[in-house]
């Protein structure tokens, strides 16, 4: 509950994801990933990101946002210390100065968020079936 409040995200079931979200993908795209941050979610497909932003008092209203894998000119993942329980992702879009940043708890394995940035940025060309650990 505290994670939620401080907007640190949890993973989402892709089951989950689909039925929610299912209806944004285009034919042939696949989720892989995604996590929540109190409203928002942060989704990763075989093909871009989707980043859902919740707005106003209720929620109700989202803005979607989708970065295609090849808009993103780099991006880092930072694991959790000692001192601090929480991974960052930051992804750089385009000419940007700015990363888009979110954080994510502890429990979450950052590792597969990692390989599947790699994957689709570093080879995109290469085709990915992500298993997470």
């Amino acid at each position: 509950m505290i994670d939620r409040l401080l907007g640190i995200a949890s993973e989402i079931e892709i089951e989950k994801l689909e039925k929610d979200f299912g209806w944004i993908l285009i034919d042939g795209e696949s989720i892989e990933a995604g996590f929540k941050f109190v409203r928002d979610v942060f989704m990763f497909t075989d093909k871009r990101i989707i980043l859902i932003d919740a707005q106003g008092i209720t929620g109700y209203k989202k803005e979607y946002l989708s970065i295609p894998y090849d808009k993103i000119t780099k991006f880092s993942v930072e694991t959790p210390g000692l001192g601090d329980l929480d991974a960052e992702i930051k992804l750089w879009v385009g000419s940007h100065m700015e990363p888009i940043e979110k954080k994510v708890n502890f429990e979450t394995k950052i590792k597969p968020v990692l390989k599947i940035l790699s994957n689709h940025v570093l080879n995109p060309s290469e085709p990915f079936n992500f298993k997470g650990e």
